[in-house]
């Protein structure tokens, strides 16, 4: 079973940076998995904002793109996910999972929460003044 730990909770200004981790219990994680950021906002549905694919080809969703950057570090078997000139609409609990499969399958633009088996605990990231 896939343990998937996240730090800790993070409170930025309007415009700051933040960068999320994610580590996993397995190394192979990576190699077998896509892994992605995914959000969850008060009132709303969860969403993806990144993903990486095994191979490391990251996908954004319109939310993440041109803000958000996935990386990640095999030997510290570590996600990441670096958020800059962060708005208060990006107030959310962040969550990393892993997909069942190697490569995200997109539907449109969007990547159902219903394909990732494995999830983190959730980091909650409050951007306000």
């Amino acid at each position: 079973q896939v343990q998937l730990r996240q730090s800790g909770e993070a409170s930025v200004q309007p415009g700051g940076s933040t960068r999320l981790s994610c580590v996993a219990s397995e190394q192979q994680i990576y190699s077998s998995h896509c892994m992605a950021w995914l959000r969850q906002a008060p009132g709303k549905e969860r969403e993806w904002v990144a993903a990486l694919d095994s191979d490391g080809t990251s996908s954004y969703s319109t939310s993440g793109k041109g803000r958000f950057t996935i990386s990640r570090d095999r030997a510290k078997a570590t996600l990441y996910l670096q958020m800059d000139n962060l708005e208060p609409e990006d107030t959310a609990i962040y969550y990393c999972a892993a997909h069942r499969d190697p490569d995200c399958a997109y539907i449109g633009d969007t990547l159902p929460a219903s394909e990732f088996p494995f999830w983190g605990q959730g980091t909650r990231v409050t951007v306000s003044a």
